[in-house]
């Protein structure tokens, strides 16, 4: 009977089915989306990349669903050339489907990296520069290694001024349970408790923040009591004390 090897298993074959049935046949995996027995194959994701050497040839990578089975073939499935077309197989296929979990978990599955989740950053740095240059702290920075914006330890107050920058929205914050967080991408940035205005009650900004202010601040006079109003309050109270200023001075 005729045979093939398989990562150096002799196998029998008896039709001209593909080599992608004869290697699922015998246990091992390999990784396929555009695959159905019932259907004829395609080869379209490239994910079921096998290396195989015919008889007095050299080796070739190929898509095993189209590959036809002949005697004296020796299919390898988890050599350096194959992992090498099967990352550049599945990096293809996330640039079509960014968002895809599928394509992420079988990747994850086959030790194959293909890159980071998109996260719409466009790598213009306005939110590193604002907060060192305008906030001064310092909370954000690049990482050479993979070219992204991460956190730089933990420094941020909370302001949101890196979130009101961000030209496309990658930068997020999210006020719940009295604590402000800070996200880019997964990765949280900044997590900080939220204080209560004084007037109205609302939650309106972090200790942190309002520190950080006072600091900026301090060596300006303090001419009135110190309050810890929300934006709408501290207008609001300002326009009485100068509408009640102009009624004195009449």
């Amino acid at each position: 009977m005729p045979q093939i090897t398989i990562d150096g298993t002799p196998v029998s074959i008896e039709d001209d089915s593909c080599v992608l049935e004869a290697i699922r046949g015998i246990g091992i995996e390999v990784p396929a989306l555009c695959y159905h027995p019932a259907l004829t194959p395609a080869g379209a994701c490239k994910l079921c990349v096998v290396e195989v050497t015919m008889p007095d040839k050299p080796p070739r990578v190929m898509p095993s669903c189209i590959l036809k089975l002949k005697p004296g073939m020796d299919i390898k499935t988890g050599t350096e050339r194959v992992h090498k077309a099967r990352t550049r197989a599945f990096r293809r296929l996330a640039r079509y489907a960014p968002e895809s979990e599928t394509i992420r978990r079988l990747a994850e599955k086959f030790n194959v990296d293909i890159g980071q989740v998109p996260d719409n950053c466009i790598r213009c740095r306005l939110c590193v520069r604002a907060c060192r240059e305008i906030v001064g702290a310092g909370a954000l920075a690049m990482d050479d290694m993979d070219n992204v914006v991460a956190a730089a330890g933990d420094n941020c107050i909370g302001c949101g001024t890196c979130v009101n920058l961000c030209p496309t929205g990658a930068i997020r914050m999210q006020d719940r349970d009295g604590i402000r967080t800070i996200y880019i991408r997964d990765e949280v940035i900044g997590k900080s408790p939220l204080v209560r205005c004084e007037a109205c009650g609302q939650l309106f900004a972090t200790q942190k923040f309002l520190s950080r202010v006072e600091e900026k601040t301090g060596d300006h006079p303090h001419v009135k009591e110190h309050h810890q109003y929300c934006p709408t309050c501290a207008k609001l109270l300002s326009d009485r004390v100068k509408s009640s200023s102009k009624i004195k001075r009449m």
